[in-house]
This record gives structure tokens, C-alpha cells and sequence, in this order.
């Protein structure tokens, strides 16, 4: 009851306003006429007129009202700069604090309520550094005082920190104002317009948020920096720690711009993408799907016939792509770029000191302007009795382990429906092997849309998967030589003996050992950082799988331009990550290629679209290449040819995909894509047969009755 008398009074208060057009008198034009009029009553009544100005003010702040800055210039005109301030200052605040009221009375309940769960980071942000969030925003208006009040109303600042912290800090903007108040009460003529001190005056209202974001940011990195001493001199430019993606595109574009740069990694140079996942999987796929085009020779006019191999050969044929590719992230060839390798293990002693545990026993201390973090991610091994009993593989340790098996698992469990699960899960069953993939949700692949997940079910299942969703590991046993594995799904415990386990049910970023937790930097699943890639640290970055939110090869190289640059260069010019266009792949046969949103995420996020669907059987080539299965699924605004996000099932789509993340990163539609020559008989028209799809679902109909009636017409 006593919020919808709260709520009635302020929207008649604020109907009033406008239906009886009182704006009229908050305009500089009418506070200038009556300016005579003011002083008169000020000089009669001073009190009075000041605390009725004051009223008013705080009146106009709390209900939001527009002419709060014309009000501020007014001030100075009518009470000088003192008095001005003093009454604006406290105004303000006042005024300010009841909308803050007002916002948390009728609101605040409702919004945490519904939005409690989202509202987590933000709400844990303003528990620890509420008060120095608010004079950043009162100090730089980025946003409009009266957007700041209702806003932080909404969240659980406390009602004295919120005033005191308005009070200081809107006290140098109303400084501002209210003395260029004072020289707009002196202009009586034409001349005083082009006045030295009423230009300063302006020159200062515009220089005000720049000087007052230089503060803000000189306050908070002297509060971040606190209790460190910062060298005089710098032994290095850039540090980099961890020599995968990221790290070595990192360290590869310091040196490129002649900075002194030092990379250090403690174990293979390459990283994650090298050694142990990019590389050697899509090797092993490779194999794997030959073997099985063998086994359907048929399709191609050939005899089938079951492929003849040693398992030893496939995996040394892994190993040697491996050493193929290793040159182009090799120490010497990164020492040639100008980049100095270190081998050891890297620990952040202070903001600008890395500690350098060396392979060769040594230790070597260097002092650095930057570092930049970039140490990967790591298999997630699942917390389950009796696992170690058993023994067990990952997607790092199965490249060695399985190269040194003379045949492949007879019995192989995958644990985790995620894309390494499945590539893997089929690259095995493809070789021979009774494959049983574990799930515990409803679905595999459960990033992608549901008829993606059942389609790619269904192609593990005819390669020999045998594929349980809904399935929870519950524990391992070993009777002698005998594994098994027990899991529960609905009807309840299942014992399964097994061969080999392979856990695949996810990765988690390396953040122990680099010294985060004496630094204070956020390491909480990733490293926490800011749109810039920069830590609570700024000279502190994070690139890569341990920085989020994807954990992809290419992503990692793109976030290492953005720290690399700031690193380097933020002093002068910073710039934010661009996560707008993310294409990713799953390299299972047929591939599942990925870019922007797919139908469940527009769904969760209440986004308008439209499916336009491309049916891959429909293609010549695939035709040819007896490989016509699959589709291409693009999603754009209702009647709009924008791309909001491509889903492509099909042979070669991570190829394919390439066409539409160059449209979405430069803007292009559909029917750009439409209007382009594509060779024939190519993969690649299927995307120009796409965007066709939509064209001629959008086809105006009307005009196309017209042109029908025309050529009968025409024909007599």
C-alpha cells in the first residue's frame, strides 16, 4: 500500500511538471529575465530565497526532473561562487539521495528478485568497491547523475555511503558550474559574450571530464599499487608467461615492434594446440576417417574393404605431424624473430618482477613495464571413487600413453559429451573400438541446438558409439585386471567392465604456481580481468584459455593482439577485446561449424529471427562426392538479411563458415553473399544456395503479381 502512494505522488508530481509546462522557468533564457527580479528578493530576503532555492532543487534532482544544470549555472549567478556551491552541493545530494530512496522503495525488491542470479557479480562489486564505482561515475558523468541515482538505488550500496560518497564527489563539477554561473550573471551586453573570463569559464565545463577521468584513474592506480616500490629502470618491455597460443603471438608482435621481450614456458613451446589437442587430434581424425571412406568404399564405386593397420604406425604418424609442425613455434625460430626464450618457471614476485625458476637449475630475476599471462588450461579430472585405481587418460596424456600400446583399447569408456569427447569418441570407434560415451545431461554437444545434438548422436551411434545420455559416473571398481565403471541413469545402477577410460568432461584454466594469489589478482575459474585484458593490475594482462570466456586456439591468438597492444601501448591508446564474431568448429564427420547465435541462445536471450535452412543433399558437389548430408541454418531479424548466427552440419564447414564470419565481421547480408560468383561445382556454393533461400522467401509478392499481369500484357 505504502509503495503505491509513494508511486502515485511522484508520477503526479511529475505530471504536474510537465502538463502545467513548469520547465518553462528552469531554461537559462528564463532564469536570465528574471536574474533583476531574483537579486531583488535576495537582497530583501536572503535566507528565504536561498532555502527556497535549495527546495526547488532538491525537488527537481529527486523526481528526476529536467534543468538541474541550468539550475547549477543559476546558482552562481544568484549567490556567487561560496554561497552557490554550498547550495548546490547540498541540494544536489539531497535531492539525489531521495530518488536513490525512491528507486530502492518501489524497485529494488522486484529487480533482485528476478534478476538476483545475474545480478550476482555486479552486486558483489558494489559490496566491495560500491563507494569508489560511485565517485568514478560522479566524478567522470559518463551517464547522467539522475540515471546514476535510480540505478544504484537498485542495487544493495548503503544509503550513507551513497550520500557522502555524492557529496565529494560531485563537489568538483558543481565547482565548475557554478562559477561559470557567475560569469554568465555579469554578460549585459553583446561584448561580454567574448570575455576571458566567461570563456575559461565554458573551456573548463568541457576540460572537466577529461582532467576529472585523469584523477579518477591516477586514484586508482595509486590504490593499486599501494605498497609496491616500482623500479627505476626496466630490464624488459614484456614479459610473457606460457608459450601456447597466445603467449607466442604475444611475444612474436613485441618483437615485430623492436620492444625487449622475454618469453618463458616450462614445459613444450606450442602449447595445448601443439602437443596435445589441435595437432594431434585432427591427425588422428584424419586416419581415422580414411579407414572408414575404406570401409564405404561402396558409395564410391570401389570394393569395400576393412582397412589393415598398426595401431603403433597411426600413432607414430600422430607424433611426426607433431615434429612437422613444431619448427614453426620453436625456441630458435622465435629466438630469430628477436624474442628471448626462457625455459623454466615463471612466478610474479610484484607488478613488475618475474622470477624465473629455471629448467637447467638456475634462477633468473627480470624487471618488466608488463607481463602478460597467458598459461593455458588443463584437463578437468572428475572427482570419482576408485578413478585412480583404475587408471585413466586425458585429451593431454592420451597422445603418449596410447603410442605406446601395440593395439588400440578393445574396450574404450570417453567420459563427457563435450566436442573432444565426441571427435575422439569417433576417431576410436572408427579404428576398431567398442566405444561407450558417457553423458550425464540430456544431450551431447549441448552448446548447439537440439536437432544438432541428436544428428550428431545419431552419427557417433552408425560409426559404433555406443552413446549414453542421461547417464551419471557414479564410481570405479578393479577386480584384478577387470575395470568398470558404475553409472546411474533412470532405471537405476549399471556396472560396465572397460579397457581404457579417457576423461573428457571439460578443461580448467592454470592459475597455481604464477604467483595471483600474493598479487591479489582475481583467479576464480579464470584469470578476472578487464575489457582491455588487463588484470586489477593494469600493466598486468591475460590472454588465452586462462583468460575466458572461449577456450579456443584462434581466439587465444586474437586476444594476444589486444594485451600484446596494450601491453605495450596502452599508455597512449588502449583498446577493447572484439568477442562479436566468434566462429568455433567440432570436428566430428560431418563437422558442426558455428558462428554467432543459434536458435536456443537467440530463444534464451529474447531475440527476434527468422531460420532460413539449406538442405546440403540438395548440393552438386556433395552429390559428387556421395557426402550429400547435412544442412546450413542461418538465423537473421524478421524481414532483415543481417546474419545473426550461422549453424553449418555438413563435410568441410568449418570452410564454409569462413564466407559468413567475414559478412558478419564487415556487416554484409545475405544477399551480398547472393550477389557474389561462386565456382562451380564447388562446397562453397552452398552458401550463395543459402542466402538464395531467404531471397526468395522475401520475394515481394505484390510486385511479382504485377510483373505477372504485365507479361500476359505484353504477350497479347
Amino acid at each position: 500500500m505504502k509503495k503505491k502512494i509513494i508511486l502515485t505522488v511522484v508520477v503526479l508530481l511529475i505530471a504536474t511538471f510537465f502538463v502545467f509546462d513548469l520547465q518553462q522557468y528552469l531554461t537559462l533564457t528564463s532564469l536570465k529575465n528574471s536574474l533583476a527580479e531574483f537579486e531583488q528578493w535576495r537582497s530583501s530576503q536572503p535566507v528565504a530565497v536561498g532555502l527556497g532555492f535549495m527546495a526547488v532543487y532538491i525537488i527537481v534532482t529527486a523526481l528526476s526532473l529536467p534543468g538541474a544544470a541550468v539550475m547549477t549555472l543559476a546558482a552562481g549567478a544568484l549567490f556567487g561562487l561560496l554561497w552557490g556551491t554550498v547550495i548546490v552541493s547540498f541540494a544536489s545530494t539531497i535531492g539525489a539521495t531521495l530518488a536513490f530512496l525512491v528507486s530502492r522503495f518501489l524497485l529494488r525488491d522486484w529487480v533482485q528478485n528476478r534478476f538476483g542470479k545475474r545480478l550476482k557479480t555486479i552486486n558483489r562489486g558494489i559490496e566491495k568497491e560500491g563507494g569508489f564505482y560511485l565517485f568514478t561515475l560522479r566524478l567522470v558523468p559518463i551517464f547522467p547523475f539522475f540515471v546514476i541515482n535510480l540505478l544504484m538505488g537498485l542495487t544493495l550500496l548503503k544509503t550513507w555511503t551513497f550520500y557522502w560518497v555524492s557529496q565529494v564527489g560531485m563537489l568538483a563539477g558543481t565547482l565548475v558550474y557554478v562559477n561559470a554561473g557567475t560569469q554568465l550573471a555579469q554578460i549585459d551586453s553583446l561584448a561580454g559574450i567574448m570575455s576571458f573570463k566567461l570563456l575559461a569559464s565554458f573551456a573548463l565545463l568541457g576540460l572537466f571530464p577529461l582532467v576529472a577521468k585523469k584523477i579518477v584513474n591516477v586514484v586508482q592506480r595509486r590504490r593499486v599499487y599501494q605498497g609496491w616500490s616500482k623500479p627505476k629502470q626496466f630490464d624488459r618491455n614484456l614479459v610473457v608467461i606460457g608459450a601456447g597460443a597466445a603467449g607466442l603471438v604475444s611475444s612474436y608482435i613485441a618483437a615485430t615492434v623492436k620492444a625487449s621481450v622475454t618469453l618463458v614456458e616450462a614445459h613444450k613451446m606450442g602449447g595445448d594446440c601443439l602437443n596435445y589437442g589441435c595437432v594431434p587430434s585432427k591427425a588422428i581424425i584424419r586416419s581415422a576417417k580414411l579407414a572408414q571412406h575404406m570401409r564405404d568404399a561402396e558409395k564410391y564405386g570401389l570394393e569395400a574393404a576393412e582397412s589393415q593397420f598398426s595401431f603403433r604406425k597411426v600413432m607414430a604418424r600422430v607424433h611426426n605431424i607433431i615434429s612437422q609442425v613444431e619448427p614453426h613455434d620453436s625456441v630458435e625460430r622465435y629466438t630469430r624473430l628477436g624474442v628471448e626464450v626462457l625455459e623454466g618457471y615463471a612466478k610474479i614476485i610484484d607488478p613488475w618482477t618475474v622470477e624465473i625458476a629455471l629448467n637447467d637449475g638456475g634462477t633468473q630475476t627480470l624487471t618488466t613495464r608488463s607481463i602478460i599471462i597467458a598459461t593455458g588450461a588443463q584437463p578437468v579430472v572428475p572427482d570419482l571413487p576408485g578413478i585412480n585405481e583404475v587408471g585413466y587418460v586425458t585429451s593431454d596424456t592420451i597422445w603418449e600413453q596410447f603410442a605406446k600400446l601395440d593395439a588400440m583399447p578393445q574396450r574404450l569408456v570417453v567420459l563427457g559429451g563435450g566436442p573432444i569427447g565426441c571427435e575422439l569418441s569417433q576417431a576410436f570407434a572408427r579404428f576398431g573400438s567398442q566405444v561407450t560415451q558417457i553423458e550425464r545431461s540430456d544431450r551431447i554437444m549441448r552448446r548447439e541446438d537440439p536437432e544438432v545434438s541428436e544428428l550428431a548422436k545419431a552419427v557417433l551411434t552408425d560409426n559404433g558409439v555406443n552413446v549414453l545420455t542421461s547417464h551419471e559416473a557414479l564410481r570405479f571398481e578393479r577386480n584384478g585386471e577387470q575395470k568398470f565403471i558404475v553409472v546411474n541413469n533412470a532405471a537405476g545402477e549399471q556396472r560396465m567392465e572397460f579397457d581404457a577410460l579417457l576423461c573428457a568432461v571439460g578443461r580448467e584454466s592454470r592459475l597455481q604456481g604464477y604467483g595471483l594469489e600474493q598479487l591479489g589478482i582475481d583467479s576464480n575459474r579464470t584469470i578476472g580481468s578487464n575489457e582491455f585484458l588487463q588484470t586489477r593490475f593494469p600493466n598486468i594482462l591475460t590472454a588465452g584459455d586462462v583468460a575466458g570466456p572461449y577456450q579456443f586456439t584462434h581466439i587465444a591468438a586474437h586476444q594476444a593482439w589486444y594485451a600484446s597492444v596494450n601491453a605495450l601501448f596502452g599508455h597512449l591508446k588502449k583498446f577493447k577485446a572484439d568477442y562479436r564474431v566468434v566462429p568455433w568448429t567440432t570436428f566430428i564427420d560431418p563437422e558442426v561449424a558455428r558462428v554467432g547465435i543459434n536458435e536456443q541462445e537467440a530463444k534464451e536471450q529474447g531475440i527476434d529471427y527468422e531460420v532460413t535452412r539449406y538442405g546440403i543433399d540438395d548440393l552438386d558437389r556433395a552429390i559428387a562426392d556421395s557426402a550429400a548430408h547435412g544442412f546450413i541454418k542461418v538465423l537473421t531479424p524478421p524481414g532483415k538479411d543481417t546474419i545473426l548466427g550461422v549453424t553449418i552440419v555438413s563435410e568441410h564447414a568449418a570452410e564454409l563458415l569462413a564466407e559468413f564470419v567475414l559478412a558478419m565481421k564487415h556487416g554484409l547480408g545475405l544477399n551480398k553473399i547472393l550477389g557474389t560468383i561462386h565456382t562451380y561445382p564447388t562446397w562453397s556454393e552452398a552458401n550463395k544456395y543459402t542466402a538464395g533461400e531467404w531471397k526468395r522467401a522475401h520475394a515481394p509478392a505484390k510486385v511479382l503479381a504485377l510483373l505477372e499481369r504485365y507479361f500476359q500484357w505484353q504477350r497479347g
